[in-house]
């Protein structure tokens, strides 16, 4: 009878020793042993060995006691092992989870006030349900505080996700901050994306989330007073460094994306894409075109969408957003489509996520939640089939739900 085991890092020491030592001890009682890479976008480093029950010690955990798989008898080729971890996506030439998390609600001052045990709880939460691509910032919670709260949830699992995250907001003391209108309440955002700061933005970074990589690394907004051409120079010599891995952009138009995409390949753009706010029809034609993936942030609306949002505490960063001044009337206008997430049997947040996997081949949402239940259930909506006729449903009643206010933060159609 023959079981799987997962072994990490074959390019650390101690580990791999290990290992090696397992097959030895394995080899020496006359056992078939069958080893395989893994695959390197889905599991990192890891390593994956299929032995034999009876002989293979004890269930095989990683050397940090993190990823735990236990020997139950059946034996996965690649494909099923994907299957069983979940479906995944590309973005570009990454392979992410099919859903992924973003960390931005568990800093204080997003959602409310929030602690640190509790947001690495939901970080770790999301990882053991199968999310494999996390999004952070630098200019999420004070000075710093998400990428840590995000390295220090990720450190056991390091080789095992992929993190991404942007730079250009906490602008270092002395340098200007280069100011641009958005959609909220107060009006405008300053960025700083000069592409001699770049390298110390991603040295702070690395710094934060204690790694030695950063897998997806975007400028947060384009800076009106710097090429994009710049910017995107400044990451691709990191690229080259081996300290950044991929390219993304966030909040960029579909010129901008051609741009950068000219001065070196773009893995994914991320833009907001939910039920009530569609992203431009031109960059998701460039994002086609150079075969960028699109990470979908905010895909639930805020937490709106999940039909569980009733009124705002003092302090949450949605009273900065128009249409949450309108809630009630809003969720009378959803009320439609949360009536057919009934009838089918799932939530409305499992409907509104499903519902855009289904828009786009490359689209990654990467919904923020600081509950593991809620976690979970956003990542199996990866799993919900829609069939014509349900997203033809769902279609209509989505023409008729006119919220009411404004959400156009960066651009896109409400």
């Amino acid at each position: 009878m023959c079981g799987i085991a997962l072994v990490l890092g074959p390019g650390a020491g101690e580990q791999d020793a290990t290992f090696e030592a397992m097959l030895g001890a394995v080899a020496a009682r006359g056992e078939r042993i069958e080893t395989r890479r893994a695959p390197e976008a889905l599991l990192g480093t890891a390593r994956l060995c299929i032995v034999d029950r009876e002989h293979a010690l004890q269930p095989w955990a990683s050397a940090d006691g993190r990823w735990t798989i236990n020997l139950n008898g059946e034996v996965f080729n690649h494909a099923e092992l994907r299957a069983e971890l979940g479906p995944t996506r590309t973005l570009g030439d990454l392979t992410t989870s099919a859903i992924g998390v973003g960390a931005m609600v568990l800093s204080p001052g997003m959602y409310g006030e929030i602690d640190d045990a509790t947001g690495e709880a939901a970080v770790r939460a999301a990882v053991d349900a199968g999310a494999t691509l996390v999004d952070t910032s630098d200019g999420y919670g004070a000075d710093g505080h998400n990428e840590r709260l995000v390295g220090r949830a990720l450190a056991p699992v390091r080789d095992q996700v992929v993190i991404a995250t942007k730079f250009g907001m906490r602008i270092p003391d002395g340098e200007p901050g280069h100011r641009f209108p958005v959609g909220l309440e107060f009006g405008e955002l300053a960025v700083n994306a000069d592409p001699r700061l770049v390298r110390g933005y991603a040295e702070q970074s690395l710094r934060e989330l204690g790694t030695d990589r950063i897998d997806l690394y975007y400028p947060h907004f384009p800076d009106p007073q710097i090429p994009i051409e710049d910017t995107v120079g400044a990451v691709a010599d990191l690229i080259e460094a081996g300290t950044v891995r991929h390219l993304g952009l966030s909040n960029a138009d579909a010129a901008t994306l051609r741009r950068a995409h000219a001065v070196h390949p773009v893995s994914a753009v991320q833009t907001q894409w939910a039920m009530w706010h569609r992203p431009d029809p031109d960059l998701l034609q460039a994002a086609d075109e150079l075969g960028v993936g699109i990470v979908a942030w905010s895909p639930l609306g805020s937490g709106f969408l999940t039909g569980a949002v009733s009124g705002l505490a003092e302090g949450d960063f949605r009273n900065n957003i128009d249409r949450f001044a309108h809630l009630q009337a809003n969720n009378d206008r959803y009320a439609p489509v949360r009536s057919i997430a009934e009838e089918l049997g799932i939530t409305p947040a499992q409907l509104a996520l499903a519902w855009l996997l289904h828009q786009h081949p490359h689209v990654v949402p990467i919904p923020g939640s600081r509950t593991p239940a809620h976690i979970v259930e956003n990542l199996d909506a990866a799993r919900v089939h829609l069939g014509d006729d349900e997203l033809a449903r769902v279609g209509r009643a989505l023409a008729e739900f006119a919220p009411q206010g404004t959400v156009d933060v960066f651009g896109g159609t409400s």
